[in-house]
């Protein structure tokens, strides 16, 4: 559904993005992450038509076509990340000029303000709005036309809670309609929540790409069991290090790294050894840690 081959952007000396080969499936959820400046806008602004590739190419919808196409830009609906709108126009208003640019039934103007929780500002002028409202308008916008792909960069940046939760309801409803997602975003919850894969790019290069079970193995692998014991049995570390070479001891507790599979072994070899377990505790692997590690293992 949508194809980057090899794409390539380069501003002047300054290469954003460099070969970026990645393929999102219909109805799949993929995830960019990567640190400022990395290269997620410019590659969201590719797939809307908005700029060209210096190299490579993009394709969107089937068959592939240039997004520049005007059948291409059919499908698609996109999401920048700074909204801007005129402040003297109402919310109303705003949404009435796209819905006609866009050719989309006169129901679906009350409809996204309902679902952007934007009922009771459609009538106020843009700029009485604050950030967040003016993000929500923003996803009103956005989500008028039944467009199969969604290009969302940072769509919840500004939101508050009231807003994530509608913002989470209007993309949980495109994605049970089989659309498409490719956004952006640096809150790993959106990402967890989402999000079928994630899209890691650093320096305008594609650093990794997992799926949501690859993701999983990965956090696993670096959950950790921390035992409180009675006593120190002699040898009991060197058994546990034949499951888990990096274990240690800290203070009275013996810490466990490793996946969750291994963790009733460990307690078996705990019990052999004679000692009374008097607290345990089982701390799982966290997105923002890997996401550290991958960013900082791809200067």
């Amino acid at each position: 559904m949508i194809r980057f081959r090899e794409f390539t952007k380069s501003f002047g000396a300054h290469r954003a993005v460099d070969g970026l080969t990645l393929e999102i499936e219909a109805g799949e959820a993929v995830a960019l992450l990567g640190p400022n400046g990395s290269g997620k806008t410019t590659t969201l602004k590719a797939a809307a038509g908005l700029i060209s590739p210096s190299a490579g190419e993009v394709l969107v919808g089937e068959p592939g076509r240039p997004p520049a196409d005007p059948q291409a830009r059919a499908v698609l609906s996109y999401l920048p990340q700074k909204v801007s709108f005129p402040e003297a126009l109402t919310g109303r208003e705003v949404v009435e000029f796209y819905r006609r640019l866009r050719r989309v039934d006169p129901s679906r103007t009350d409809e996204v303000f309902r679902f952007a929780s934007l009922n009771g500002a459609s009538e106020l002028s843009v700029g009485t709005y604050s950030g967040g409202m003016l993000q929500r308008l923003g996803l009103a916008v956005a989500m008028l036309p039944a467009a199969p792909i969604l290009l969302l960069d940072e769509p919840t940046a500004a939101l508050d809670p009231d807003g994530l939760c509608a913002f989470y309801g209007l993309v949980e409803r495109r994605r049970r309609d089989g659309n498409t997602l490719l956004f952006s975003s640096h809150q790993l919850g959106d990402v967890e929540r989402l999000a079928d894969r994630f899209a890691l790019l650093v320096n305008g290069r594609l650093a990794a790409a997992l799926t949501q079970r690859e993701l999983a193995d990965r956090l696993s692998k670096r959950g950790v069991l921390r035992l409180r014991l009675d006593r120190r049995p002699a040898g009991l570390l060197e058994r546990i290090r034949a499951i888990s070479p990096a274990a240690t001891w800290a203070a009275d507790e013996l810490v466990i790294p490793g996946p969750a599979a291994d963790r009733p072994r460990a307690l078996d070899i705990v019990r052999e050894a004679g000692a009374e377990i008097r607290g345990l505790a089982a701390e799982e692997g966290r997105l923002d840690v890997l996401y550290r590690d991958l960013v900082g293992s791809n200067p």
